[in-house]
């Protein structure tokens, strides 16, 4: 991709994600991901109605004059996104391409994390960890963080959660939220790395599909390419037997999914390329 339409593709992205998280998503974000606890700020003159379990007895006998312990949210968060870039993200017929409604989320939660003073990192994975950007703060690294979303290409042959879910719980070792953005279009095989990891960590998990990866539409015969083995079949669409299993092999696919998450008790949502994503990411925040 040439520089000049890389750097246009940020600052798309960047205005829209950024408004979003202004308008929309920075009071919701603050009010679901939670800080570490809370944290001495101050004390001040006990007032009628204070907990006498934070009475400073200290000062209240230096003073003479019963203080309390002030205490506030620990608020500083570190978030992971743990992007998928395999060749299947590639994918879109309706409306855009998987990547780019994943670049936009991850942009999205990456200004909203920056107005709530989190740090942010990245965490690229195909069947391995392809790239790792460690957390930090500031407008910079987001863009930094968008600039690699759009231009990092897959190495792996394949897409697997194992290894990489492995490396988010060796490399971060404090406790951290944590955003999958994938189509998990992947080996359902990842359960008990999932659960391990979740006890640490907690974890999101956001599902983005295309609706004809779902519901195939009847064009007669189509020639269809594996984006990941390269491999190309040919399917007869005007089969409604074939389309209709076309759909279970989907819906299966997907009710497995969530029977995993719900079992390592992570959150999920599932967003379509042809929908407004903000929506979803609304009552996922909601709900949490």
């Amino acid at each position: 991709m040439e520089i000049s339409e890389l750097l246009k593709r940020v600052k798309r992205i960047e205005i829209k994600s950024k408004g979003l998280s202004q308008n929309i998503f920075s009071g919701q974000y603050h009010s679901a991901f939670k800080g570490r606890g809370m944290a001495f700020s101050e004390v001040r003159e006990y007032v009628p109605g204070d907990d006498i379990r934070n009475i400073d007895w200290n000062v209240t006998a230096r003073f003479d004059a019963p203080y309390v312990k002030v205490y506030e949210e620990e608020r500083e968060l570190t978030v992971i996104l743990m992007i998928d870039v395999s060749a299947s993200t590639s994918f879109g017929m309706i409306n855009d391409y998987k990547k780019n409604i994943i670049a936009e989320i991850a942009a999205t939660i990456a200004f909203s994390a920056n107005q709530n003073n989190d740090k942010i990192g990245v965490i690229f994975f195909s069947d391995k960890v392809e790239k790792f950007i460690p957390p930090k703060k500031g407008k910079s690294h987001i863009l930094r963080i968008i600039r690699e979303i759009i231009a990092t290409e897959k190495t792996g042959a394949d897409s697997n959660l194992n290894e990489p879910i492995r490396f988010l719980f060796q490399a971060i070792k404090k406790r951290s939220t944590v955003f999958i953005l994938s189509d998990f279009l992947l080996p359902l095989n990842f359960y008990d790395a999932l659960k391990i990891c979740a006890k640490k960590h907690d974890i999101i998990a956001i599902k983005i599909n295309d609706k004809v990866e779902k519901e195939l539409p009847d064009v007669g015969l189509l020639p269809i390419k594996n984006l990941e083995s390269r491999a190309i079949q040919w399917i007869d669409t005007s089969d409604k037997h074939f389309r209709t299993q076309y759909t279970a092999n989907f819906l299966k696919h997907s009710n497995e999914l969530k029977q995993i998450f719900q079992k390592a008790k992570v959150d999920s949502t599932e967003i379509f390329t042809h929908q407004n994503y903000v929506i979803p990411l609304s009552l996922l925040f909601k709900n949490r």
